[in-house]
């Protein structure tokens, strides 16, 4: 072990972990959760006693989780994780509120996640991408264009539009969106993955069709997630069938340990926002990161600064560097962090989320992603400030553009 990584005593250091938008570590609330319903035991689709028991387990976690969206408990479809629960909804067939609303077209912002650009179910040449601004927000001219076109071919549209950036933290205008595309009589679907357990969201409020969750972003286990809908009778087609769980939205024995944990990771998350100043307490630690980063490493630039962002996400690019070789010297001194998003990694080539911001090559490649949760300190920012100024090369503090 190298010396960075052990303290005086010669004890294991412990790790400062700032990559929450990858992964965030499991709350005490979850982990109870998830082992009194192991101990438990139970098929929630049993009549008897330990069945109804683990029933009474799902349903009180669907209403956490749907408190936590501003949703009620019968909107809410429990997934494997976020990435089911888009692949179910980017589907041609769907009915909104009881009515059936075929869709012919996907239009995705150009910074959408993966699972949105290459995981959805729509004919190969349906998904027409919508360009974003240099301050990585979709544009709404471009959008409504896109959806008068269409519209005015008498095909009608699916827009997936994320509610927060996962490399950059940058907050899209999605009621904004929404009004536009059901002015066009479309359908809505919005990736709130990162915005969850970070700052308080509301369906109504966002006003879009269906909403994507994941429970490890937010402290829950990982392996759970799910769909909600904006109305009570919306309807998808099935990816999973089976048993007809789930209201017959999604096949398969119900994983109640999962599905606890997400809930009582939801509810904390919840009560932290809205009474304990989470959202406050992030930011100060994430602005105060930045600050000191900008005064110690000459030409560090914070990606999408210009635009309204996540409280806890930092994207800085550092001239001259390169991304992988600083999260390799950051976890050598036992700081995690990302150089990107983590559902890309071991994949070359330049981030498709700071291409279409038009983020040029050299700082694109000296990317690192800082991302704070329920867990971080003000120690974790020190030592992530210490370690990133050993870490990239001195530019001898030449210009760099904005991003």
């Amino acid at each position: 072990m190298s010396a960075a990584g052990m303290n005086a005593a010669g004890a294991k250091a412990a790790r400062a972990y700032l990559d929450h938008n990858a992964s965030s570590p499991l709350r005490p609330e979850a982990r109870a959760a998830i082992v009194e319903a192991l101990d438990a035991g139970g098929n929630a689709s049993s009549v008897h006693g330990p069945g109804r028991a683990a029933r009474a387990r799902v349903e009180r976690a669907r209403g956490q989780v749907a408190a936590l969206a501003g949703a009620m408990a019968r909107q809410v479809t429990f997934t494997s994780g976020a990435t089911e629960a888009l692949a179910t909804v980017l589907h041609p067939q769907v009915e909104v509120a009881g009515r059936p609303m075929p869709c012919d077209v996907l239009l995705a912002s150009a910074v959408e996640h993966p699972a949105v650009t290459r995981g959805h179910r729509f004919p190969a040449g349906a998904l027409e991408t919508i360009a974003v601004g240099r301050d990585g927000r979709i544009d709404l001219d471009a959008l409504d264009a896109a959806l008068q076109r269409h519209a005015g071919a008498g095909r009608r549209a699916m827009v997936a539009l994320m509610a927060a950036n996962n490399e950059t933290g940058v907050l899209q205008p999605v009621t904004e969106a929404a009004r536009l595309v059901h002015t066009h009589d479309g359908v809505l679907v919005c990736d709130a993955v990162q915005v969850a357990g970070r700052m308080p969201f509301h369906m109504g409020t966002l006003a879009v069709d269906f909403l994507a969750l994941s429970a490890h972003k937010l402290g829950g286990p990982q392996g759970i997630g799910a769909l909600i809908a904006g109305h009570a009778d919306s309807r998808v087609t099935p990816l999973m069938t089976g048993g007809g769980q789930e209201r017959g939205q999604r096949g398969g024995t119900e994983a109640v340990a999962l599905i606890a944990g997400f809930g009582a990771a939801a509810e904390a998350a919840r009560a932290g926002y809205e009474t304990g100043g989470e959202r406050e307490r992030l930011a100060g630690l994430r602005d105060r990161m930045e600050a000191e980063i900008a005064a110690r490493i000459p030409g560090a630039v914070v990606v999408g600064s210009g635009a309204a962002r996540i409280p806890n996400t930092s994207l800085i690019a550092f001239s001259g560097a390169k991304a992988e070789t600083l999260v390799i010297a950051l976890d050598l001194s036992y700081v995690s962090v990302s150089a990107g998003s983590a559902c890309a990694s071991g994949k070359v080539g330049a981030s498709h989320v700071l291409t279409a911001m038009g983020v040029d090559g050299d700082l694109a490649s000296g990317t690192v992603r800082l991302s704070l949760g329920w867990s971080s300190t003000e120690e974790d920012v020190a030592r992530v400030v210490d370690a990133l100024q050993k870490a990239v090369p001195q530019t001898g503090g030449r210009p760099v553009r904005a991003a």
